[in-house]
């Protein structure tokens, strides 16, 4: 697995809250729910295809 990158994100309150919640119903980290909803934008959009797939 690679090294993942470390950014400061800033997000409305009201929507951090929305984050809060729907992670906390999947059992997830607000930080691995937003790593898991980007991951599938870009699956869904064919920029994101897998580790081994993203190295230029």
């Amino acid at each position: 697995m690679s090294e993942k990158k470390r950014f400061l994100l800033r997000l409305d309150q009201k929507l951090y809250e929305v984050l809060e919640k729907w992670s906390a119903d999947e059992l997830r980290s607000v930080n691995a729910q937003i790593e898991y909803l980007l991951t599938e934008a870009a699956r869904k959009k064919g920029r994101f295809k897998g580790d081994h797939e993203q190295e230029e």
